[in-house]
């Protein structure tokens, strides 16, 4: 289970404290153990198939009597079990035969199975039938007789225009009229008295599906309770009590599965000492998300942070790089009584959130304590710079954010992609939503909103490309996920470590993400001038 370095490694210095999860670059030692890992991958043949699909995988560097070593977990289960041998057993083994959960699931199975019985069998089908043809005739009737309605309405009126007897015009449209109400009276009580036959053969069925759900939601709980993880303090908690405080309040499917919870359990469990860890991911990207073969990853926000946020108390653990960066201060770039323009640094945040992190909002409260009301208009990702407009007055605020929901303010963005694009210009329309497990990483969903983004390649620098990005809409990292979407440009933004093919930390140095807010142009809401500002991005 713990593994000894292949090659030499005496000569490199371990971190001094455990890595923040969350955001991180990976270890040399993390990196080195990860490579190990490949190679074993590459020797097992008959998982090829299901990784080459996308699986993630994590190492833990850990320390005990002999020196260095490390740990190896895969999230979830490979090749239908949880417990090779190369790799740390999983937190709670739900696939041991004659376990409870085991033994629910079949439960579960027998219980869909009397469903689909149910819903094949003669009768139902029968009374399904009944119910349609009788829908269908209804329809049929009554578009026929709204047909011959409307020609008779037609002849009335040619003959009220000959002069014809108003009141016996008068009687026949009546007459007409009750045809339809009887027809539409008659067609509602077939209807309803054939779903009443299939409501009453069906109450078996809704029964079932009823108890099917209780029974699956009990069963997750129970799981959820087996679930119990270890801190650094040797302190204990299950799944249910780790996520009561949570927005959701209950556990996401899935949880406690992943491999950084399943590397930091055993290492606590056996006494190892927590050097340094890592995730990554081996195969093709999921359907609608973005990952790159190869890559580390943070651990996720949705399953993960509530879980090793109480497993890494009592542990030495390196700050979150995020807060331990303090930005640059904006820089002002039009200003007049109405309305100020600022340049955002890369690093700040544009509101104020739990972290601490300085941002916009706390800076203009600084700056402009008389403001009374919101001064921020729009916002900017942490790590992408750019202009920023804020209103000094509600009237101002209120009138700029219209013009940003009728989409008549027009940005433009420049970015430096990892890769070049071979089209000079182009749309990219891919709808997008949140990724509920990996807050707040986006994804490209059919049922997501529409997102739709305009560029022009500004330039083709080497293995690079610089590009300026017109979005139609505004949705949260679109740029970002376009431009690192396969069905987008494929070529994720340089030091994007969401999207990116590397996880950097510093947002001071080259690593820095390159996507710049460079040009804004809105109307004045108090003078009605159109107004342009500009900012040319520093990468």
């Amino acid at each position: 289970m713990l593994h000894r370095f292949e090659q030499e490694i005496s000569h490199i210095a371990p971190p001094k404290q455990f890595t923040w999860p969350f955001h991180y670059v990976p270890h040399t030692l993390s990196r080195i153990a990860s490579e190990q890992v490949e190679r074993y991958l590459r020797s097992r043949s008959e998982w090829s198939d299901e990784i080459a699909e996308g699986k993630m995988f994590g190492v833990m560097v850990v320390r005990d009597g002999k020196g260095l070593g490390f740990l190896a977990a895969y999230s979830g289960n490979l090749a239908g079990r949880n417990d090779h041998e190369y790799f740390v057993p999983p937190i709670y083994d739900m696939l041991q035969p004659g376990d409870f959960f085991r033994r629910g699931e079949a439960e579960i199975s027998a219980i869909n199975g009397r469903v689909e019985e149910l819903l094949h069998s003669p009768t139902y089908i029968a009374l399904r039938r009944e119910l349609d043809e009788t829908m269908q005739s209804g329809k049929e009737q009554l578009a026929q007789l709204k047909k011959r309605l409307a020609e008779r309405k037609e002849e009335r009126d040619r003959r009220r225009a000959e002069g014809a007897n108003v009141e016996a015009l008068i009687l026949e449209s009546q007459r007409d009229n009750a045809d339809m109400q009887r027809l539409k009276r008659r067609y509602k009580e077939q209807v309803a008295e054939c779903e009443a036959r299939l409501a009453e053969y069906s109450k078996e069925i809704t029964e079932l599906k009823a108890l099917r759900q209780q029974r699956s939601a009990d069963l997750q709980m129970q799981l959820f309770r087996e679930f119990r993880v270890v801190n650094g303090r040797g302190q204990t908690k299950d799944l249910c009590e780790l996520f009561a405080s949570t927005p959701q309040g209950i556990p996401p499917a899935g949880a406690g599965e992943c491999a950084g919870p399943k590397l930091l359990q055993y290492a606590l469990l056996q006494g190892y000492e927590p050097i340094a860890m890592a995730e990554f991911w081996q195969g093709a990207s999921p359907r609608g998300e973005v990952r790159h073969h190869g890559s580390f990853y943070p651990a996720c926000n949705g399953k993960c942070k509530p879980i090793l946020s109480f497993m890494l108390e009592g542990l030495d653990v390196e700050p979150n790089p995020l807060t331990a960066i303090e930005p640059d201060e904006p820089r002002i770039l039009w200003e007049d009584e109405w309305l100020v323009a600022i340049d955002k640094p890369c690093g700040m945040l544009s509101v104020e959130g739990k972290s601490g992190v300085r941002s916009v909002e706390g800076w203009a409260k600084e700056h402009y304590p008389n403001v009374e009301g919101p001064m921020i208009v729009h916002r900017l990702d942490q790590s992408t710079s750019g202009i920023l407009l804020l209103a000094k007055d509600k009237e101002s605020h209120k009138a700029l954010q219209e013009q940003f929901i009728k989409r008549t303010i027009e940005k433009r963005y420049t970015a430096v992609l990892e890769g070049v694009i071979e089209s000079d210009k182009g749309i990219i329309n891919l709808p997008m939503r949140l990724d509920y497990d990996n807050r707040p990483r986006q994804m490209i969903a059919s049922d997501g909103k529409p997102a739709v983004t305009e560029y022009t390649v500004l330039a083709r620098e080497g293995s690079r490309t610089r590009i300026e990005f017109r979005p139609i809409t505004g949705r949260t990292h679109q740029l970002r996920l376009h431009s690192a979407h396969k069905e987008g440009l494929n070529s994720p933004i340089v030091g994007d470590n969401i999207y990116g093919t590397e996880i950097t930390v510093d947002l001071r140095d080259g690593c820095r993400l390159h996507l710049h807010a460079s040009r804004v142009e809105f109307s004045h809401p108090q003078t009605g001038e159109r107004i342009t500002i500009e900012s040319p991005a520093e990468f």
